[in-house]
């Protein structure tokens, strides 16, 4: 479960920063107000920590990432 959160936050981060580059456009800040505001930095926050957890996810065994999508 925990990984799907991840990678559902990366996903978020990613399409956040696809906008930035092509349109300078940050849809987060948009919708929340302002980047500076406490509830986009708890989103960034949160991207932030989802790419955290995926980072291992580069480092687990196939067969072990396998196992778990059984359970």
């Amino acid at each position: 479960m925990m990984n799907r959160i991840a990678l559902l936050l990366v996903i978020i981060g990613a399409l956040n920063w696809g906008l930035v580059g092509l349109f300078q456009f940050d849809l987060i800040a948009y919708a929340f107000g302002g980047a500076g505001t406490t509830i986009s930095r708890i989103i960034y926050t949160l991207v932030a920590l989802g790419g955290i957890w995926s980072i291992a996810l580069l480092f687990r065994e196939r067969d072990v990432i396998l196992t778990e999508r059984r359970d």
